[in-house]
């Protein structure tokens, strides 16, 4: 009789638990197999704009200056209440961020809200959520303050504004207040000055310039040089907007050149606008307006076309006294544009204004 000297081996069923987001197994007999190894989260799908965002004072990238001011404050310890104003995407949240994490190190999640005060808007926002973090007792290192960062603080309504003043004196000895907004015109004058206020400015082109460059290494990206050219002009000393239009160019395309960057962002090409204009600075108004209309034809809103045309006088190689004529009425038309009179008319009038400035200029 012949000996089956083969080892029984049990079956196993994978299941997922969708709880964890990890698999386990199971045998014939019920019992559960636990793996050693768990599933890393992939941040392939992560924006770039959250992945590359810096984490301490060195990396962030322009305003030299502020930054160099709250790296000293951040090395004393006792922070005062600040508000930083500026545009968007140029570092004011971030800034906020890596203050904290140097002040509060491992305490960071316990000793920090972070709210965004477009959502969080209303003065039950202040006597609820803020008023009751800042009545809770944390431990932290001596001479150490809760902080409470508040995002488009600009958007928050008078009666939250005014709450907020009076919690921010209650609460002075334990917490610190970080605002950050777009117009600081917006926020009260009585939290103005009970705040360090810090002014933050577009970055230049060529801060912007090079740090895509280093994202573009780190991603492997391809590119050509007119496309990261094309990049920073539409970002206009946005970080944040340069880093979303370089990675959809990329994700749609998977080259970077101005064709692309201009299809994804949809925006009246500069080249096609410098042409325009060069038109009407040779008096050819019968040309410029064909580009004109196929501009318009394109569907571009009037503001876009005005936008763009602006951004492209302001570099032309014309004459400096003609140069000055040119963005005079192309402020003007602007104004009307924004005001409601968003017609073919006003940009066609433009350039025959634009062209009449030259033959001036020429006689």
């Amino acid at each position: 009789m012949e000996v089956d000297n083969t080892e029984e081996t049990a079956s196993t069923t994978t299941v997922i638990d969708p709880m964890e987001g990890s698999s386990t197994s199971k045998n014939d007999e019920g019992t559960t197999i636990t793996p050693q190894t768990k599933t890393v989260k992939s941040d392939l799908n992560m924006p770039w704009i959250e992945k590359y965002r810096p984490k301490s004072f060195s990396d962030i990238v322009g305003n030299e200056e502020t930054v160099l001011r709250l790296e000293k404050f951040s090395s004393c310890g006792n922070v005062p209440n600040i508000i930083i104003a500026g545009p968007p995407g140029v570092g004011k949240t971030t800034t906020i961020l890596a203050l904290a994490r140097i002040l509060l190190g491992s305490a960071f999640k316990e000793a920090v809200l972070e709210l965004n005060a477009s959502s969080d808007r209303g003065i039950e926002t202040v006597r609820n959520k803020i008023k009751m973090f800042a009545q809770q007792k944390v431990t932290l290192p001596p001479g150490r303050h809760k902080i409470i960062i508040l995002d488009e603080a600009d958007s928050m309504t008078d009666g939250a504004q005014q709450a907020l003043r009076r919690t921010m004196e209650l609460w002075s000895n334990t917490t610190r207040f970080a605002l950050a907004c777009n117009n600081s015109d917006k926020i009260i004058e009585a939290i103005q000055s009970r705040c360090a206020m810090l002014r933050y400015g577009k970055l230049s082109d060529q801060e912007v310039m090079t740090q895509i460059l280093k994202v573009c290494k780190s991603e492997e990206v391809s590119f050509s040089s007119d496309g990261l050219e094309a990049v920073v002009f539409t970002a206009q000393g946005d970080m944040r907007q340069a880093l979303n239009n370089l990675q959809s160019t990329w994700n749609g395309f998977r080259h970077v050149d101005s064709a692309n960057v201009f299809k994804v962002c949809d925006e009246p090409h500069p080249l096609l606008v410098k042409e325009m204009l060069l038109e009407c600075a040779d008096q050819n108004i019968s040309k410029a307006y064909k580009i004109m209309a196929h501009l318009w034809k394109l569907g571009y809103a009037p503001e876009d076309i005005i936008t763009n045309i602006f951004r492209v006088a302001k570099h032309l190689e014309i004459k400096e006294s003609l140069k000055l004529k040119f963005i005079q009425e192309i402020g003007m038309v602007h104004i009307r544009i924004v005001e409601g009179m968003n017609s073919l008319l006003q940009l066609s009038g433009l350039l025959a204004k634009l062209c009449t400035a030259a033959a001036i200029t020429v006689n």
